[in-house]
C-alpha cells in the first residue's frame, strides 16, 4: 500500500528512503536522503527482478550502517 510522506512525518524521520516514478521527493537540508536511481522491474523475467530487489537491500543495508551525516 501505498502512503503520501507527510511533512511532519519526514520532519521527524532520521532517514528518508522513498521509491517512485518521478514523484516528488522531500527535501531536507542536512538530513540523510541520497537520490540512487535503480532499476525499473516493470516486465524484467523474475531473476532480473530478484537482482535489483538484491541490489535496494544492499544500498538500504549499506545507508543504514553507516554514520549519521553532520
Amino acid at each position: 500500500m501505498r502512503e503520501p510522506l507527510t511533512s511532519e512525518v519526514v520532519r521527524a524521520a532520521d532517514i528518508v528512503i522513498t521509491m517512485g516514478r518521478g514523484d516528488a521527493r522531500p527535501v531536507r537540508p542536512g538530513r540523510r536522503d541520497p537520490d540512487r536511481p535503480v532499476t525499473d522491474t516493470e516486465g524484467a523475467p523474475t531473476a532480473v527482478a530478484r537482482g535489483i530487489r538484491d541490489e535496494i537491500d544492499v544500498r538500504i543495508t549499506a545507508l543504514l550502517a553507516s554514520p549519521p551525516s553532520t
